[in-house]
């Protein structure tokens, strides 16, 4: 792998005792369940981004919440890291373990506590899985809006994590804007309560500063969630396009008419005959672009704003814009954008997802420059984007078994991230940093900056035991990171030559 890790991981955690550390767990918890044989450990040696593989120490799979208090207790004591982890499906590898290290599995919390009606809210362990709160919560004409591609599988508590979204998330926002308070652990083994049962709490806005720190501020016990009321109507337009420049100036067209909808997806030619293949959505396969634009509210509204949004296509040059004509219709133009990154798996070998979020005006560039890197580094790039907030997720097909190909699948990701940073974005949008972007991390912060996300990171694990080595690089990373972009004169940012 061409990633640069840190010293501080790979050298400067405290040597373990695994014999003696199980020993001791076993005494302490002796209703713990813990793995700790090799063919018990591998299949958690990776998360959703199997490029980087860990196999940990110990995995523990705590049922109660004292037990993990005990545990962190423990390993604070004895300066054990702990990497927490839910459903593993994360795509930055947030939740790759250590080999020095305990893997936390949260996933036996799978309960949903309360459902409240009247004050549309839901109380839920962390493993609970995302779509099952929108199931609890239908047979009350309520939801939970974030919808990530994965909310079939995946968990809560991982989506308080990394700060999911989802394809509604340009109208109803990221999981930030859907949460009302969390528990936690803090390493130490102290109950804290970020947020409140009411619409804001006093103080420093500690809730939105642990959503997406991605385990390394305190463990997720408890998420409150707000619930929202099932809109009356849901419609979805299709537009296709001869070119992808032509359908990223028409999401920019759309908010500028004033028009919110509830999600705008766009998915480039590869990826359109992949989930046509793979769903058989209905998709036009000779399409170099299309949208999904769904609208959503009241139903005289949503007639006015479909026609509204059918003018604005076609002025932007759709050559065919197409109404669901019912909701089965219309479910299936969402199951082949919310397949689409298994079904390009069903095209490559490997592919390689990447996450980047840019103003929405840089889009017909953003997709011009990804182009060409493809074409520069051989790889082709199948292009699938939450298009309506200008967060983008390039799916580079490679080969792991090709010499070379992982590599510049690697790079490509790498230059295509620094493309978003340089046109006023940034390197993430709902996977997180985790290990995948560590490096790319220095392109779009200053030493400043990265002195301050480790003073965070101080403030609440003063020990740096949780998830070490994730998401904020070291100054000396960003100096090497820096002086390879000199070498091979492409430092992207002037602001490197600082460290």
């Amino acid at each position: 792998m061409s990633i640069l890790y840190d010293e501080r991981v790979d050298g400067a955690l405290p040597t373990v005792d695994k014999a003696a550390l199980l020993a001791e767990l076993r005494q302490c918890l002796p209703d713990l369940d813990i793995l700790h044989t090799q063919e018990d450990l591998k299949p958690y040696e990776c998360d959703g981004l199997s490029a980087y593989r860990t196999t940990p120490m110990l995995v523990v799979l705590p049922e109660r919440i004292e037990q993990v208090q005990q545990l962190l207790q423990l390993c604070h004591a004895r300066g054990v890291p702990v990497v927490a982890r839910g459903a593993g499906t994360g795509l930055s590898g947030g939740a790759l373990p250590l080999e020095k290290g305990i893997l936390l599995v949260m996933a036996r919390f799978n309960q949903i506590l309360e459902i409240n009606r009247e004050g549309r809210f839901a109380r839920v362990q962390p493993g609970v899985r995302n779509l099952a709160i929108s199931q609890a919560a239908a047979p009350f004409d309520l939801y939970y809006a974030p919808d990530p591609s994965s909310q079939i599988a995946c968990s809560i508590g991982g989506n308080v994590a990394e700060n999911a979204g989802g394809v509604h998330c340009l109208k109803y926002g990221l999981t930030v804007h859907n949460l009302l308070k969390v528990d936690i652990l803090t390493v130490e083994g102290e109950f804290m309560t970020l947020g409140s049962d009411a619409l804001d709490a006093p103080g420093f806005d500690l809730l939105a500063l642990f959503t997406g720190s991605e385990g390394m501020l305190g463990i997720v016990t408890e998420v409150t969630v707000k619930l929202l009321p099932k809109p009356q109507v849901a419609k979805v337009l299709l537009a296709a396009f001869d070119s992808v420049e032509k359908a990223g100036r028409a999401v920019g067209d759309i908010i500028a008419a004033g028009i919110i909808p509830g999600g705008l997806e766009m998915m480039d030619n590869l990826a359109i005959r992949a989930a046509e293949d793979f769903i058989h959505a209905g998709y036009p396969v000779e399409a170099e672009a299309i949208l999904l634009c769904e609208l959503d509210g009241v139903e005289a509204d949503v007639a006015d704003d479909c026609e509204r949004v059918r003018e604005v296509l076609e002025k932007a040059g759709a050559t065919e814009v197409r109404l669901a004509r019912d909701e089965a219709e219309r479910v299936k133009f969402w199951a082949g954008r919310k397949n689409a990154f298994p079904a390009v798996g069903r095209i490559s070998p490997d592919y390689y997802c990447m996450d980047g979020t840019i103003p929405r005006r840089e889009l017909p560039g953003v997709l011009r420059g990804i182009a060409e890197l493809s074409e520069e580094y051989g790889l082709r790039v199948a292009n699938v984007f939450h298009a309506g907030d200008g967060n983008m997720h390039p799916l580079i097909l490679f080969d792991a078994n090709v010499p070379g190909e992982l590599e510049r699948a690697e790079a490509i990701g790498g230059k295509i991230l620094e493309l978003c940073v340089k046109v006023g974005g940034s390197i993430t949008g709902e996977h997180g940093v985790g290990r995948e972007k560590i490096n790319q991390m220095c392109a779009q912060f200053n030493s400043d900056e990265i002195t301050l996300f480790h003073a965070v990171k101080a403030a609440f694990d003063p020990s740096g035991l949780l998830n070490p080595g994730k998401n904020i690089p070291t100054l000396h990373r960003c100096a090497e990171f820096g002086a390879m972009h000199v070498h091979h004169g492409q430092l992207p940012f002037p602001e490197l030559e600082r460290f």
